[in-house]
């Protein structure tokens, strides 16, 4: 909605918002209170990448709650967060995955907020294949 009044009035105005907008924080303190997604929880967002020792790399943002970012099956890989608590080490590999005997190590991690908390996750596997069997929907980019 536009204001149309005389120019001395808008500074006016505008002078009253601004004086109101800082008593505000003022009396209920700096911080904003945090954002909290359609499930109730504090907004994640997060980083996961991997490098290999090879030199190749990649990386993507997930959001959850709701979610979205770059990843490319976000709902899936904020599911699996969400049942493990975001401990990537409690997910349960894939048994209908099979990987070869190749050694190509390559270092995934995990960084940023979930549902509120800081998470850093850090870990080496064999070869990608390894790194996505053990990680279930996560590293699938």
């Amino acid at each position: 909605m536009a204001y149309t009044g005389k120019a001395g009035e808008w500074q006016m105005l505008s002078t009253i918002v601004g004086l109101a907008a800082s008593a505000a924080i003022v009396a209920g303190g700096a911080a904003a209170p945090p954002v909290r997604g359609h499930a109730g929880y504090e907004s994640s967002k997060l980083t996961l990448s991997y490098l290999a020792d090879a030199g190749f790399a990649a990386a993507v943002k997930l959001e959850c709650d709701p979610a979205g970012g770059g990843h490319p099956h976000p709902d899936l890989a904020c599911a699996e967060l969400a049942k493990v608590g975001a401990e990537v080490d409690r997910i349960e590999p894939a048994a209908n995955k099979v990987c070869i005997h190749l050694y190509a190590p390559v270092t995934a991690q995990i960084t940023g907020e979930w549902r509120g908390t800081t998470i850093t996750w850090s870990h080496k596997f064999g070869n990608t294949c390894e790194m996505r069997r053990a990680t279930a929907d996560l590293f699938e980019f």
